[in-house]
């Protein structure tokens, strides 16, 4: 099945969720921007989507055999003819942990910072916020994450699908309006109230916090966990967020027009 389908699919699930057990019931279901987060999700989570993956994941393939031909790396992948569920398991520990540094790189780094605002100028979190992000954060974690991937591990690319599929839906999980507790979990996986943190537009328990997409393992052992357990941050966004443009198009241009000041 095609990722679009599943994105959608996950997508609706998550709708109905919300309505029948919101975190925040006064938080409308039309909420201001949900308009522009819905074409970033199927932007960035289909079409341009496609496009990059396509691109890197060639690329990654390419790279792979000229350094195989001087003996680089070994002619087949530490993933190759492992258990397909295996496979998996290592697709999404290895890209997950990949994808909390690259993460860490979006607010450490000034001009990918400046990318990275879009994502974090959203006001009233659901999962329809889990795609809003600027087109060039698609290009910077794909080549990050697929080259060394591919280039290193090898294995199956419908594991690697199937490790995206659940990223996405996880994704969509810590973004969304639920009222949904994970207990001991919380240790090893992200979610929803410890999510919001990450979203924080204070700088209590620091400015750079909560960087875990799917396990928040990373944050727990690295010293960057922030998470009150008993109430969530007064609002979201970042400082001086009203900066940033309410259409998409001068959203995408946000970036490029701040490098230039």
């Amino acid at each position: 099945m095609e990722y679009l389908y599943w994105l959608l699919g996950i997508s609706a699930a998550f709708a109905i969720a919300e309505r029948l057990r919101p975190a925040r019931p006064s938080q409308p279901a039309l909420r201001p921007q949900l308009a522009n987060d819905l074409f970033y999700l199927v932007f960035n989570g289909h079409l341009w989507a496609v496009l990059s993956a396509g691109i890197v994941t060639w690329t990654a393939t390419r790279t792979r055999e000229v350094i195989q031909a001087v003996d680089l790396v070994p002619a087949h992948g530490w993933l190759d003819g492992r258990p397909f569920a295996l496979q998996i398991a290592v697709y999404l520990v290895v890209s997950d942990f990949l994808q909390w540094n690259v993460h860490r790189l979006l607010h450490t780094v000034p001009w990918l910072w400046q990318f990275h605002k879009v994502h974090h100028s959203v006001h009233a979190m659901d999962w329809a916020a889990n795609f809003r992000f600027h087109w060039m954060e698609n290009v910077v974690y794909k080549s990050l994450l697929f080259v060394p991937i591919v280039v290193w591990l090898g294995g199956d690319f419908a594991a690697l699908f199937w490790a995206y599929v659940f990223a996405t839906a996880w994704g969509h999980f810590n973004h969304a309006n639920l009222d949904v507790g994970i207990g001991p979990l919380r240790y090893v996986f992200n979610s929803p109230r410890m999510h919001m943190w990450h979203h924080d537009a204070s700088d209590e328990g620091g400015v750079a916090k909560n960087f875990g997409i799917v396990l928040s393992l990373w944050d727990w052992m690295f010293g960057t966990a922030y998470w009150p357990l008993e109430r969530a941050p007064a609002r979201i966004g970042y400082p001086r967020d009203e900066e940033m443009p309410r259409d998409v198009v001068r959203q995408f241009a946000f970036p490029l027009a701040r490098e230039r000041d």
